[in-house]
């Protein structure tokens, strides 16, 4: 089987007519969740916030992830690298500059964390 990506174009930008491009935000430290049921609630209400204000550009809101195996080319595993991905959504954007824009506010960088933005490419 043999799959050919083909690249939206320079930064994300798609063809008149065509669908939005898709964007993977990956979530890279920020802390936990809070120490209290009231932190908690809050950082929820945060994200949750965010999320509302991306409205119909969120495609998977995502969730956060838990411990992590690395497997290797030999085909062993071992622990994953626990300063990487500990989260991530997918959103539509017109262009890598908007997805950017539509990252910034999201809770994780008020918690000293960052956000990667991905293009996912298509595949046909």
């Amino acid at each position: 089987m043999h799959l050919t990506v083909e690249p939206y174009g320079k930064g994300g930008a798609f063809a008149k007519g065509e669908q939005m491009a898709k964007f993977m935000l990956a979530y890279t430290g920020g802390g936990r969740m809070g120490d209290s049921p009231e932190e908690q609630q809050r950082m929820m209400e945060a994200w949750m916030n965010w999320f509302g204000s991306l409205g119909d550009s969120v495609v998977d809101m995502g969730s956060p992830l838990g411990y992590a195996r690395s497997v290797h080319p030999d085909g062993s595993a071992g622990d994953g690298d626990s300063a990487g991905l500990n989260g991530y959504s997918i959103i539509e954007a017109a262009d890598v500059d908007d997805a950017v824009g539509k990252a910034n506010g999201c809770p994780v960088l008020a918690n000293g964390g960052t956000v990667e933005v991905y293009e996912s490419l298509p595949v046909g």
